[in-house]
């Protein structure tokens, strides 16, 4: 048996009961309920259904975000930068107990965003996130965001620079 096998056996993901591997539609409904409960309806109380006491989110730059408080916090922040905010889930790959998720987000910069002054206009960015699931909630995601088309968006900085 493979190494990467124990180590799913390991986690006591949800499983499938025919082979005892995580089941990845489960894991991926999981982040699916997640995107509406959390992101798009705000229902920050739900939280402790979807993640881990340990929960962390590995973001560019060392930017870690940590338990449903900081999760909270930062999604907080969000909507009061793009009060219309709305998550898409473009495409969702699973294997084992990692969910892999492509989401699309648009909303209009209403507020301020990491020191950015509102500026009132209509944007789109997109990431691709990496999630890792164990005992049926999420324990870690690696967030690959594009920041350089959603500054370019915001007007902060120009295709030349």
């Amino acid at each position: 048996m493979s190494s990467s096998k124990l180590s799913f056996m390991k986690t006591k993901n949800i499983t499938d009961a025919k082979n005892g591997e995580p089941d990845a539609n489960q894991n991926k409904d999981l982040v699916r309920r997640a995107v509406e409960e959390i992101w798009n309806k705000g229902n920050y109380d739900n939280l402790r259904q979807f993640v881990s006491e340990d929960f962390v989110v590995h973001q560019s730059a060392d930017e870690k975000i940590h338990g449903a408080d900081g999760i909270k916090q930062f999604f907080s922040d969000l909507r009061k930068a793009f009060p219309d905010i709305r998550f898409v889930i473009e495409d969702q790959v699973a294997e084992g107990d990692r969910v892999v998720t492509h989401w699309t987000a648009t909303g209009t910069h209403r507020g301020t965003f990491k020191g950015i002054p509102p500026t009132g206009k209509s944007l789109s960015f997109t990431a691709i996130d990496i999630y890792r699931i164990a005992k049926g909630k999420v324990v870690e995601c690696w967030s690959k965001m594009d920041e350089l088309g959603l500054l370019k968006q915001l007007g902060v900085i120009t295709a030349a620079q």
